[in-house]
């Protein structure tokens, strides 16, 4: 069975009362995959923007089907899940890892070459948890600020040149890496 484990940043945990990506997966999941698959993750909460925390059950869609489950944070990178990931697989047997990671990192805390230092430490710990696990990354998709900012859209260009080179370097058949 697939087990899918959500990990990201705002852009994955969400805010109250919106509908997140992880919602849009299940959905498509749910009428396109022929066999059973999960959700898993350590957190179900969404980012509650009224007292800065991320404690909100208030959901978009109040179906009680949809798996809330998910490794994400407001203001969390590869930085931040790095720590997480090996523990977080194996406290729920997770075998497919869709991350999206990395605009935070360059962003508040880290240069294009740290953050892809610490995206080779979470593949290196996630396959310390599972040897088998299969991962998609999603490169940083350049926001607002990139449009304004050239020192910081050349960190998120040259981030996402060494994202795919670490997940060219780290791809194996065993556990693949796919850059989405």
């Amino acid at each position: 069975m697939l087990r899918f484990m959500p990990v990201g940043d705002s852009m994955t945990i969400g805010s109250a009362g919106e509908h997140t990506w992880r919602y849009r997966l299940w959905q498509h999941l749910r009428t396109t995959h022929d066999g059973p698959f999960k959700i898993v993750g350590p957190r179900e909460t969404l980012y509650d923007k009224a007292v800065d925390a991320p404690t909100s059950y208030e959901y978009a869609d109040t179906d009680p089907r949809f798996p809330r489950a998910h490794l994400a944070g407001w203001g969390e990178g590869w930085l931040h899940m790095a720590p997480l990931i090996a523990d977080a697989i194996r406290g729920h047997k997770a075998n497919v890892l869709l991350v999206s990671l990395g605009l935070i990192d360059l962003g508040f805390y880290t240069n294009a070459e740290q953050t892809a230092e610490n995206a080779r430490r979470f593949v290196e710990a996630a396959r310390e948890a599972n040897p088998h696990v299969r991962m998609v990354l999603l490169p940083v998709t350049p926001n607002v600020r990139a449009e304004s900012d050239a020192p910081f859209a050349a960190q998120v260009a040259r981030f996402n040149e060494l994202l795919a080179k670490t997940a060219a370097d780290l791809d194996e058949p065993r556990s693949p890496l796919l850059l989405a």
